[in-house]
């Protein structure tokens, strides 16, 4: 009998490996959870929302644990500049704060268990304005990873109510806790994926990045056919070393990629990394001056990988493209290497930089755009194998779950997720949850998170979110609208509109129609505001107006 040729293997191999994966991911009884789960956030107010809020969720420990993990530790950036401390000092620095918070509230020597092997850890940069997601950041008060899909999970008590964002992200990248004891993973607070690659591994490199490894070998037509040169791109020699160029053509890659010898696979980085406890403590010393005066700004990619990985010609060279001046480059440049020498000179046991490959078929989900959280929510709603391993991770087992909408005609394409409805229709796959009206009438394609109201009809392709009403003329969008309510700590909302053609980023100084503010006027607002007695407060008002007509 013929064995099964290599391409039917592999597809057998990464069919195994998302089985895993989802397995992993979906585990309620034994979660996949790192001992140390850190949220880097924009506020204090934001900061005890997501201690709260994870500790007593997703993070939550399925046993009666008498140590001190899992553990949840929120932190803000408060750095000197407001454009922050990128995300290299960033994550150096909310690690610090971190480590100060977990002796100060466990007495807890994180850096020290951490050094030791006995914790693994993992940071969630969630900062940021989330301009391109704009309207709906807004709706939590600049709380970006709070932004509400629309499918929901059960709380401890029992109820229903949507996953947030970052709750979905914790739970994914909690597969790679096992392989990571003595570690800190870094990752971002607006992206879900499933490998086709291995998450169980034993790692070789004092830094590891993740990427999508291209199978083909890095020949310039396999560049150009995959569009290497729009992304930071990891290289990986045949001894499993690795490099980082970013947004250069093949010849230009090749030239400055031949200290690592002979290249075996290329691909896309994805940005989140890990790093051995003895490479953090490394970093700390070596920019120990910046974190204590909270000043500066570096990157990961930029400032850390790139120096350590490309000899000084060619790093200059790729930093004048970004405007960097040539002599602040060279030095840049002079001083991670010097770090490098004396570390690896001290630490031989593992390579410096190198890769954790998620499949070049990974499945991805990004919620960091209006336009992707559009198409990516809608998936819940779809046919095909993507659609099906977005619903088994969010735990979906049917088109209507926890609803009564029995008076509702229900599209066989749409999804209602704990809602209630006495009459009304779900049109073509649309996504409904947590909604509650006497009557809907939802268009197709349209998106309705956490809305109350007496009558609720939404256009074709409509978006809805976080919006109340008692009037009896209730929530009214035509197709395309963008519609979200921003609520303040009296508890007092306004409307802010959009369309789903509109990309916050590039409209956020605009005042759009229907609108009294810019997105950015409205973010400014915002503020320090307390999230946790707004969200309190926004509660109160959805159970008002859904009691006022008898739901």
């Amino acid at each position: 009998m013929s064995s099964s040729s290599p391409d039917k293997r592999q597809k057998m191999d990464q069919a195994a490996i998302i089985e895993a994966a989802m397995s992993a991911m979906t585990d309620t009884t034994n979660p996949a959870l790192f001992d140390v789960t850190i949220i880097c956030t924009t506020d204090d107010f934001q900061a005890s929302y997501w201690m709260d809020r994870l500790s007593s969720g997703v993070c939550k420990s399925s046993s009666d644990s008498t140590n001190n993990y899992p553990m949840v530790i929120a932190v803000s950036e408060d750095w000197s500049s407001s454009s922050g401390a990128g995300n290299g000092l960033g994550t150096l620095y909310a690690f610090q704060k971190a480590c100060n918070v977990a002796k100060e509230k466990y007495g807890a020597d994180l850096a020290q268990e951490l050094m030791e092997g006995k914790i693994s850890a993992a940071l969630y940069h969630t900062a940021g304005k989330g301009t391109r997601l704009a309207p709906l950041p807004a709706s939590e008060n600049n709380n970006k990873p709070g932004v509400k899909l629309p499918v929901c999970h059960q709380l401890a008590d029992g109820s229903y109510e949507p996953i947030t964002v970052l709750e979905a992200v914790v739970r994914q990248t909690g597969i790679y806790a096992s392989s990571r004891s003595g570690r800190l993973s870094v990752f971002w607070g607006d992206q879900i994926f499933v490998p086709t690659a291995p998450f169980k591994y034993t790692p070789t490199h004092h830094v590891d990045i993740m990427c999508t490894l291209e199978e083909e070998p890095p020949t310039e037509k396999v560049w150009k056919e995959k569009g290497l040169e729009k992304y930071g791109v990891i290289a990986v020699s045949g001894g499993g070393n690795a490099a980082q160029v970013e947004k250069v053509d093949h010849p230009t890659a090749m030239r400055m990629l031949k200290n690592l010898g002979d290249i075996a696979r290329v691909g896309p980085s994805l940005g989140s990394f890990s790093v051995s406890a003895k490479m953090l403590q490394a970093l700390c010393d070596e920019f120990s001056s910046e974190l204590a005066a909270k000043d500066g700004k570096l990157d990961t990619d930029p400032h850390f990988w790139m120096p350590l990985t490309l000899p000084q010609d060619e790093y200059i060279s790729l930093m004048s493209q970004k405007g960097v001046d040539e002599q602040e480059s060279r030095s840049h440049h002079l001083r991670m290497a010097k770090m490098k020498e004396s570390f690896l000179s001290a630490n031989p046991e593992l390579g410096m930089f190198g890769s954790v490959d998620v499949g070049s078929n990974a499945c991805w989900w990004d919620y960091g755009l209006l336009k992707l959280y559009i198409a990516n929510n809608l998936k819940l709603s779809e046919e095909g194998d993507d659609a099906d391993l977005l619903r088994r991770f969010f735990g979906v087992t049917g088109r209507t779950m926890n609803s009564e909408i029995s008076g509702v005609t229900v599209d066989g394409s749409a999804s209602a997720f704990s809602c209630k409805a006495k009459s009304g229709s779900v049109g073509a796959n649309a996504v409904i949850a947590a909604v509650e009206a006497e009557e809907i009438q939802i268009g197709e394609g349209a998106i309705v998170v956490n809305c109350a109201a007496k009558k609720i009809i939404a256009g074709k392709g409509a978006v809805l979110y976080n919006l109340v009403s008692e009037s009896d003329d209730g929530i009214v969008a035509e197709d395309g609208d963008v519609i979200v309510s921003v609520t303040d700590t009296e508890g007092s909302s306004m409307l802010l509109r959009s369309k789903t053609s509109i990309c916050g980023g590039k409209a956020w100084k605009q005042v759009l129609d229907g609108n009294k503010m810019s997105f950015e006027e409205v973010h400014k607002q915002n503020r320090d505001s307390d999230v946790s007695n707004i969200e309190k407060k926004r509660k109160e008002l959805y159970q008002k107006a859904s009691s006022s007509f008898g739901l």
